[in-house]
């Protein structure tokens, strides 16, 4: 059998990812018609931005009237996240070019983070870069092609916010995280992360997302801080 090209392999590893994020990009289309957004500007944020919880939070607060400065920072601390990504992408990213690495920041996603992050850290760095666009233009053709569709039902089926389309992404993103807990630090930071997200549901301009990931950030860090005179000792 032939083998699949790292290009390709991207795409094929992404596929179940697609899954989950078309109902989110489709109901986007629809909210966004909704909130008064042209179809040309909805679609030019979807080309442009590419972030589908960035885009949901601005759609919500381009409806409720809010201020430009406020939609910036808004969107800004909601995707911050993405500079944990950039971080723990950067050991096996580090030599590619420059050329290669700007566009795949604009693509990078949750979900071309998870599927690319376990093929580099499973030992599978070569032909990483090619693999990493695979992936991403997957999610971005993706997220156009369906944020279209929503937009062309948005006026025909001004009720599909409302039938829980959106259960896929959340569906998605559990399977993103469940491989990952294996290991006692990362439970530490996924119940850290948990919890204050729970406390912090509510606050303003997504506060809690951040407050969440950086009590996840050090949650792990300290479990893993304990484990290592453990190490430590078993090989002394």
């Amino acid at each position: 059998m032939k083998p699949v090209s790292p290009l390709l392999a991207g795409v094929r590893d992404t596929v179940p990812m697609l899954v989950g994020a078309a109902p989110f990009g489709l109901i986007f289309g629809t909210l966004a018609v909704g909130a008064g957004l042209s179809p040309a500007a909805t679609l030019a944020m979807s080309a442009f931005v590419f972030a589908g919880s960035s885009q949901f939070v601005a759609v919500t607060l381009i409806g409720a009237g809010a201020a430009w400065p406020v939609i910036w920072m808004t969107t800004l601390v909601v995707n911050l996240r993405h500079a944990l990504y950039s971080a723990a992408l950067l050991p096996y990213a580090r030599s590619w070019p420059l050329s290669a690495r700007l566009p795949l920041a604009f693509w990078l996603t949750d979900e071309s983070y998870a599927v690319v992050e376990h093929r580099l850290r499973t030992g599978l760095a070569e032909g990483g870069m090619p693999y990493a666009f695979g992936s991403s233009l997957a999610m971005y053709g993706n997220w156009l092609l369906f944020s279209a569709v929503g937009v062309m039902l948005g006026s025909e089926l001004p009720g599909l916010a409302d039938w829980g389309l959106d259960f896929a992404m959340l569906a998605t993103f559990a399977a993103i995280v469940a491989p990952q807990l294996k290991s006692r630090p990362s439970l530490c930071a996924a119940a850290a992360a948990s919890a204050v997200a729970l406390a912090g549901h509510g606050w303003p301009y997504k506060l809690d997302l951040m407050a969440a990931a950086a009590a996840g950030v050090v949650a792990g860090l300290w479990a893993e801080s304990r484990q290592m005179p453990k190490k430590e000792e078993a090989g002394a």
